[in-house]
């Protein structure tokens, strides 16, 4: 029944030129001068928020939250990089009457703060709610916008939060709006008065006037890396490597002539894709001798999921070394 009443109202939301001169009208004004200015942009606003706030979720990772909208009828979902925390990461996406669905990270780009997240419960008849996102670029400084997200975390009763402002400032890589955001609309859409989808919440906060988001270029330009789960950037928003995260997959016993047995090695590990067997003698690792378990131990408490390790291996008495890239447990 949502499905069908979402789609009835999208379909319903076929602009006329009628319109289309309505929401020039508003963005021409510097300011609104009487009533008439202020019921046009409410009756823009109005037609275009159904939409709107039907593709817009809320991004559950852990302890933490955020907002997503999502881009098209098979689930893809743009979100800020922040708020994805990473490539291949199970989340869940709660849409406003509180149905959650499962998602999976893809890729990011560390620099601009953007990111995609996929649906991966099995999509309803007619697919999911979504919306238009701005591929013309022909978002002007002193639009009228309107930015929607979960402020403070998802609240069934209160539902999505709106934020009705203009672009004060557009730069290669960034808006700024004046949408007074707080914490937990990280990642929500910013739209124009036509609902199309023209940026990603970025940088928001009590303290900050104006507010930051990614436009979509920074989407389109990089789209197909960042569906394919590629990780962009070494940016201010990059994944910060986490000292003894790294996780290498192997099970071991200490050896009286010297170094360290392996006596188990992980399923699709990072031990076995780098080809650790079962009976190797681990002798060395980054050249620091091993000779108990609690070496191998120590060492990985220093290191992080996404280092590469060098192992001395002793194998049929012969000596080689393996490179293995360490990953996230």
């Amino acid at each position: 029944m949502r499905r069908l009443l979402i789609a009835a109202v999208m379909g319903g939301l076929v602009a006329t030129s009628a319109v289309a001169e309505e929401r020039l009208y508003v963005n021409d004004k510097k300011v609104p001068e009487n009533r008439k200015d202020l019921d046009a942009i409410q009756k823009a606003l109005m037609d275009v928020l159904p939409s709107a706030r039907a593709a817009t979720v809320c991004v559950k990772l852990g302890q933490g939250s955020g907002t997503a909208v999502i881009v098209t009828p098979d689930g893809l979902v743009f979100t800020a990089a922040h708020v994805s925390a990473g490539v291949g990461k199970k989340v869940k996406l709660v849409f406003e009457d509180g149905e959650e669905v499962e998602g999976q990270t893809l890729g990011l780009d560390s620099e601009s703060d953007a990111a995609m997240i996929q649906i991966i419960s099995k999509k309803p008849e007619g697919g999911w709610p979504y919306i238009d996102i701005d591929k013309d670029d022909a978002t002007q400084l002193g639009d009228w916008v309107f930015a929607l997200g979960h402020s403070g975390g998802f609240d069934k009763e209160r539902g999505v939060v709106v934020r009705l402002g203009r672009l004060v400032r557009i730069a290669d890589s960034t808006f700024q709006s004046d949408c007074l955001l707080i914490g937990g609309d990280s990642g929500g859409p910013l739209f124009d008065l036509n609902g199309k989808l023209i940026g990603i919440n970025s940088r928001v906060g009590k303290e900050l006037q104006s507010n930051m988001h990614v436009p979509m270029t920074e989407f389109t330009r990089q789209w197909d890396e960042m569906q394919g789960g590629e990780f962009l950037g070494d940016g201010p928003f990059a994944k910060r490597k986490v000292k003894g995260n790294g996780f290498l997959g192997v099970a071991t016993e200490a050896r009286s002539e010297g170094g360290i047995v392996v006596t188990k090695v992980g399923s699709k590990s990072p031990a076995e894709k780098a080809g650790v067997k079962v009976g190797d003698v681990l002798l060395t690792l980054n050249e620091e001798p091993l000779t108990k378990r609690d070496d191998l131990k120590a060492v990985l408490k220093e290191l992080s999921a996404g280092d590469e390790v060098v192992f001395e291996v002793l194998r049929d008495d012969k000596k080689e070394n393996l490179t293995v890239k360490l990953s996230e447990r």
